[in-house]
């Protein structure tokens, strides 16, 4: 059997992560997913659009856009800096959460406070359906309903649907991959860029990273194996699954807009992350990827005035500024 030596953790990063204790890197199983999502739900912050608002610096409003094949209509929560004449570029985000936890809400006021604002921008935040209760290709394809109105209804909104970017964070990374192949595919609408932070991309579970940081990342592969399975369901681990459901799996990624890629050197994600990097570039696409050394999964959220964590929000927003200073 081999033997895995964990990848080392900064140090600034492991204190934070001792001070949090066994429960942060407590793994997600088949048998407590559903305490978990319970759980998940109590602590996760959602505020209201009164909130959002926050005293009319910000114009925020819920949108219904029509879901798919007679499905349920999909809620957008569209944010954008108050006082300020469009057309705004449109972040279109997808929230994280292992496809079975999150919702469209609670990112939102680190959204505008880090891009919104300085890169005047708008937000448009996906509250797309949680597995098991929705599984593939439920969730992503509310994602893609959601675009297409979005990009249809951009100009009634003072928004720029020539310049959209797709993005999200861990299980919204993997949507937000998923999107730009499905648009390529389907022949648009076209994002200008897609934004993948420690994303979600491979079902399959099995890379050296996976399983020389079994648990010790906030989210292992344990974990990792139970969202996928509750998304999945009888498809997970068949050889002839989509792309569309784990991009990794991917054999043609030519013809995609440019990325942006991270992820953290003592992460579960790492290695994939880094193979969907190179096979971006070995397509001829464009990629801009940043490996955090010695950051776990989710570093940036648990210990945000940490070092590694200004880097990262840092690099995020240049490459986002010179995106849409094209």
């Amino acid at each position: 059997m081999a033997r895995y030596v964990p990848a080392p953790i900064d140090p600034e990063l492991r204190g934070v992560l001792a001070a949090l204790g066994e429960e942060a890197r407590e793994p997600v199983t088949p048998e407590n997913l559903a305490v978990w999502q319970k759980r998940d739900a109590a602590v996760r912050p959602r505020p209201t659009v009164r909130d959002l608002r926050a005293d009319g610096r910000f114009a925020v409003e819920e949108l219904r856009a029509p879901g798919v094949s007679g499905g349920p209509d999909v809620t957008l929560v569209s944010a954008r800096p108050a006082g300020i004449a469009g057309p705004l570029p449109i972040l279109y985000y997808m929230h994280g959460g292992g496809m079975i936890t999150g919702n469209a809400w609670s990112v939102l006021p680190r959204l505008l406070r880090e891009w919104a604002l300085p890169l005047q921008l708008a937000v448009i935040s996906v509250e797309y359906r949680l597995a098991p209760y929705a599984q593939y290709p439920g969730p992503v394809e509310d994602c893609h309903a959601g675009l297409v109105w979005a990009a249809d209804h951009a100009a009634d909104l003072g928004l720029d649907a020539g310049r959209i970017v797709v993005g999200g964070k861990s299980a919204g990374g993997g949507l937000a991959a998923a999107l730009a192949l499905l648009t390529r595919d389907r022949g648009g609408p076209a994002p200008i860029g897609q934004l993948l932070l420690s994303p979600m991309l491979d079902d399959r579970n099995d890379t050296f990273s996976s399983h020389q940081m079994a648990g010790r990342d906030t989210w292992d592969r344990t974990s990792n194996a139970t969202a996928w399975q509750a998304l999945l369901g009888d498809r997970y681990g068949t050889a002839d699954l989509p792309p569309y459901a784990a991009p990794a799996r991917a054999t043609d990624l030519s013809e995609l807009p440019p990325a942006y890629l991270e992820v953290g050197s003592a992460e579960t994600f790492r290695d994939e992350v880094v193979a969907y990097a190179n096979a971006i570039w070995q397509a001829g696409g464009e990629a801009e990827l940043h490996v955090w050394p010695g950051a776990f999964h989710g570093f940036d959220t648990l210990a945000p005035q940490a070092g590694l964590s200004r880097d990262a929000r840092e690099a995020r927003t240049h490459w986002l500024r010179r995106l849409l200073d094209r």
